[in-house]
């Protein structure tokens, strides 16, 4: 190998090549560009978030060489802006509030990936050479479809961690025009007491100054499971097929999941 070769190979992540790493250096640059003026204006902790998405960036090279497993070029770009995504549009230049759906949107995604993710772990399990059993089509499907939604789960409760005791607002808040409680009925009875029309919320004493009542984070929890649970059950039915018809028009999700390194094309 040569030096120049070598230089490279230290520079950027091995199993980057095409048009991934054209990707990855476009990417890269918008990240280390706004690195730059984050510390210029003394926002470190945008600087912190520009140091963890180059960190990141680096995921998929890592699961390529400790799985020993090849990573598809649409897979990784993915990846990448995702990241990106959520990272830099999502949480640097402000798009879950300038761009509602933009949450949704992500979380979404999650969904589909890391059902993707959980099939293809099962999948690499199945076809391996050790292993005399063969898992069936649909089950393998629910894998992925319950390994996604566990996935949703935990990063609910790191959301719900960190506006807890970090303070933050990672589950954003609704306002909602109705409630209906049963803490709002004055007798011990299970029966809910409904408020319509509500058009004002008031802590304190103090006016907020939203039309409705603050919902802390419960709306945009089950949200965001819903949209998660909708990405899974997309990925987990072209699973399903992609087993069923291995081999029959599967490219689409067989550019998605990881495939064993001895299948890369040399």
């Amino acid at each position: 190998m040569t030096k120049k070769k070598e230089m490279k190979k230290r520079r950027f992540p091995k199993s980057y090549t095409g048009k991934t790493l054209v990707i990855y250096l476009i990417l890269r640059a918008l990240v280390i560009f706004t690195l730059v003026m984050a510390a210029i204006r003394g926002n470190y902790e945008n600087v912190l978030l520009c140091v963890l998405t180059l960190i990141l960036f680096y995921v998929p090279d890592i699961l390529h060489r400790g799985l020993d497993i090849h990573l598809p070029d649409t897979l990784e770009i993915i990846v990448l802006v995702f990241i990106f995504a959520a990272e830099i549009l999502g949480e640097i230049q402000a798009f879950y509030i300038r761009i509602p759906i933009w949450d949704t949107m992500l979380h979404t995604t999650t969904g589909f990936l890391a059902a993707a993710v959980g099939f293809s772990l099962v999948d690499l399990l199945n076809r391996h050479e050790r292993f005399s059993f063969e898992m069936s089509p649909i089950y393998m499907a629910i894998v992925a479809f319950c390994f996604s939604m566990t996935i949703g789960v935990l990063w609910e409760f790191f959301e719900f961690g960190a506006d807890l005791f970090l303070r933050t607002d990672m589950q954003k808040d609704a306002v909602l025009s109705s409630i209906s409680s049963v803490t709002l009925n004055p007798e011990p009875v299970n029966v809910p007491i409904r408020i319509d029309n509500i058009t004002s919320t008031v802590v304190n004493g103090e006016a907020l100054n939203i039309q409705g009542y603050l919902d802390i984070g419960l709306y945009d929890t089950m949200k965001d499971l819903f949209v998660n649970f909708i990405g899974a059950v997309v990925f987990s039915i072209f699973g399903f097929f992609y087993v069923k018809h291995r081999g029959k028009k599967t490219a689409f999700v067989e550019n998605i999941i990881p495939q064993p390194e001895e299948r890369e094309k040399s």
